[in-house]
């Protein structure tokens, strides 16, 4: 079952990089100024956009490994690891390759800046490509603790990685401004959590009788690749689904109404750091249970879905009364009323998302990610029509509640569609 333990040790590892990020990041705006910020920032976005590249293979391991775990067949998990983590290690190696070729292909050169020299780009770009395999293979090993709820030793791993996210560039910037320097704090940051990634993993399978002697599994990777094809499928829609907002806002209206709801729109989801603190555990816990006790799970599963809806919801009216208060403070001059009312309904649509969070990690417990993603797929035109009438008609305000409808409409899908399971 659940510890309460394992997601508090979730929730420190998602708050605590976002105080040094709330400490830093305005030093670190006022020491390189808002080019090299800018450039940095984009690295943050494509070390990011590099989970994409292990497939969904992390996920997918989590859940073969809990299932197996439920089952109690041990001796095939140390099979799956070397087979997940070897596909992680080629598709890493094809996106840094590609971040090569597109270096030498000029790419660097589309990036407009009056301070930055193109040289110091490029080298920094070239610098990135070793990050990508890095990046892919320790969402495997990540894949695995969280199978073994091994939540404390990821939360720490996250902890250092977020604060030396913001420290290594605030640490370097006092010897040199050079772009390649900054991104090298990132660079190394990354190759030392894979190894510390690497280390835990193989401590969760101490003592699995012919752990050294297993290999690569045709077969494993066949149902890695069944389960994780989709997720990494959502993974590359999820972003655009995220950010189409943003571009159709400044499209439609201008690029300062995007400050004007990306603002309220960051505060408000901030609150979903409790949610992903939960689900993180709750997906191996439900996959395991699901095959060591089947009679249980719906029951586990009711639990927990009411215990984060009723915590969503005071949180989200908590926030949507405080949140006139918060922005007048908080943005002072830059204050404007219309982002009150935004953030107010972007409130109903991060309460939605909560709800919809839960029944998504019930659909992957179950080996169907090909549901989340089918849904995704429905939801993407009439979200965009949505966004578009409303946008014209009530402009920003309308933007939040074309979000909070697809919110709704998600989670409404997800509840319907799991009565199948309970069939």
């Amino acid at each position: 079952m659940m510890r309460i333990s394992h997601i508090g040790w979730n929730l420190a590892g998602l708050l605590l990089p976002l105080l040094a990020a709330l400490f830093m990041v305005p030093q670190l705006i006022d020491k390189i100024g808002p080019e090299r910020f800018g450039l940095l920032a984009l690295a943050w976005s494509l070390i990011g956009y590099a989970g994409v590249l292990d497939l969904g293979i992390g996920r997918a391991l989590t859940q073969f490994v809990s299932k197996l775990r439920g089952t109690g067949d041990f001796i095939s998990i140390p099979y799956v690891l070397r087979t997940a983590s070897r596909i992680t290690f080629l598709t890493g190696t094809i996106g840094g390759c590609l971040i090569i070729l597109a270096v030498f292909f000029g790419v660097g050169s589309l990036v407009k800046t009056q301070s930055v020299p193109q040289d110091e780009i490029r080298r920094a770009m070239l610098l990135m490509a070793f990050v990508l395999p890095a990046q892919a293979m320790s969402a495997t090993y990540k894949g695995m603790n969280e199978a073994y709820l091994n939540f404390k030793g990821i939360s720490l791993l996250r902890i250092g990685l977020g604060v030396i996210n913001f420290a290594g560039p605030f640490i370097v910037v006092f010897w040199t401004k050079d772009l390649f320097w900054l991104v090298a704090t990132l660079v190394g940051s990354r190759l030392l959590a894979l190894i510390f990634y690497r280390r835990l993993s193989n401590l969760c399978i101490q003592g699995i009788e012919g752990k050294k002697s297993a290999a690569h599994s045709p077969q494993i990777a066949k149902t890695l690749f069944q389960f994780g094809g989709w997720v990494a499928l959502s993974s590359v829609l999820s972003p655009i689904m995220l950010q189409v907002d943003r571009f159709v806002i400044a499209s439609i209206i201008s690029t300062a109404a995007v400050t004007t709801y990306v603002v309220p729109y960051e505060v408000v989801v901030q609150s979903l750091v409790l949610v992903g603190a939960v689900t993180t555990v709750f997906f191996p816990t439900l996959s395991k249970l699901i095959h060591e006790e089947p009679d249980q799970w719906k029951v586990f599963f009711r639990h927990w879905l009411w215990i984060v809806s009723g915590s969503m919801l005071f949180v989200c009216v908590l926030l949507a009364g405080f949140l006139p208060i918060f922005l007048r403070i908080w943005l002072k001059n830059n204050f404007l009323p219309e982002s009150v009312i935004i953030g107010q309904v972007l409130c109903i649509g991060v309460f939605f998302n909560a709800v919809g969070s839960m029944y998504y990690s019930l659909f992957h417990a179950k080996g169907r990610a090909d549901l989340t993603l089918k849904f995704h797929l429905i939801e993407l035109p009439p979200y965009i029509l949505a966004l578009i009438f409303l946008l014209y008609h009530y402009g920003l305000i309308g933007a939040a509640y074309a979000w909070a409808g697809r919110m709704f409409l998600d989670a409404v899908l997800l509840s319907q569609r799991s009565r199948v399971f309970y069939a």
